[in-house]
């Protein structure tokens, strides 16, 4: 089959093709991505000369161009990761937000229910769709939305519109709204890498308000083999949330990654942890994010296989090896 996979130089789109490229030489995987700045093709350097790999440029919400690529390629599957995701970036600019991940989404839809070979479309979006949790409950797919930032805003549109497709005009669509994920590649703007590169370089660690929002943590590669198995066992129409089962405070998880390193690297851990710098909470926090991911278990089989200490301990090698890829941009 052919998959076209948008933002597939992003974070969890790189991990996705670097995944199953190799694992699936017998399917076609064609990178769609803009590449703004949270994107990076050296992060696909392992498959870029693979047969069944191609990269094409293009912004999806230019359509004329989207139209021009599923004709080139008459895909079976589009997996759509390709979003603006940072909820700070949404706050300050909230414009390029609604344009990728409304606007861009509307352009797949529209041109994927017109192409004759498609036979699935899977939406991937975030748990931040459902607001804010209290102390106890998990989120559902049943779950009401209630987002809190224009970046939540923006993907529940965006969910909704899938939905409205798949009743409008009948195409096969799924959904999977995740947890936060982590692991190697990510973006050194997001809480786990930015940690871990303040750690490295001895500067002062960031953390909102008190550090008592709690998120469920999810390694990236079981997201993406949550995905792979959505596609090919969820049902139509249907929505899954996808979790890691790794409800953390953000203060704890500073405090895991600074023993972490300084476990990998002989360093003080009491010296790291006086880097800890509590700042103005930002607006719209949500409290707790939760997710109940038993759906997808009962019936896809899929269950995470990283514990969130196994996973971040990956992840902390994985940057203390590339650290000065980081540093120098040539790596997300």
């Amino acid at each position: 089959m052919k998959f076209i996979v948008t933002g597939g130089a992003g974070f969890i789109g790189s991990n996705f093709l670097n995944l199953f490229v190799p694992r699936y030489p017998e399917h076609q995987f064609i990178n769609v991505d803009a590449l703004t700045y949270a994107a990076n093709l050296q992060n696909l350097s392992s498959i870029a000369d693979a047969q069944n790999y191609a990269f094409e440029y293009c912004d999806i919400t230019n359509i004329d161009r989207v139209k021009f690529l599923f004709a080139k390629y008459s895909p079976d599957i589009v997996v759509h990761f390709a979003a603006e995701s940072h909820v700070d970036r949404s706050i300050s600019g909230p414009d390029a937000f609604i344009n990728t991940n409304v606007i861009g989404t509307f352009n797949l839809l529209e041109v994927a229910r017109a192409t004759p070979t498609m036979k699935r479309f899977h939406h991937v979006s975030t748990d931040e769709v459902y607001g804010s949790l209290g102390k106890h409950g998990l989120f559902t797919e049943d779950s009401r939305y209630d987002p809190s930032s224009p970046y939540s805003a923006s993907k529940a549109a965006s969910d909704h519109l899938i939905r409205a497709y798949v009743r409008t005009y009948g195409i096969d669509a799924t959904i999977t709204n995740c947890s936060n994920n982590y692991g190697p590649l990510q973006h050194p703007e997001k809480l786990i890498p930015l940690t871990i590169s303040k750690i490295i370089h001895r500067k002062q660690i960031p953390v909102y308000g008190k550090g008592l929002n709690i998120r469920d943590w999810l390694y990236v590669t079981d997201h993406c083999e949550a995905i792979w198995t959505v596609i090919h066992k969820g049902r139509t129409g249907e929505t899954y949330n996808v979790g890691g089962n790794a409800e953390h405070r953000n203060i704890d998880v500073v405090k895991i990654l600074i023993n972490l390193v300084a476990e990998e690297t002989g360093a003080n851990s009491k010296d790291l942890h006086s880097l800890i710098t509590y700042v103005t909470d930002r607006p719209g926090h949500d409290a707790r994010y939760a997710i109940n991911a038993q759906k997808i278990k009962i019936e896809t089989g899929w269950q995470p296989t990283e514990t969130f200490l196994s996973g971040l301990r990956k992840t902390v090698r994985w940057y203390l090896e590339n650290d000065a890829k980081v540093e120098k941009g040539n790596t997300i």
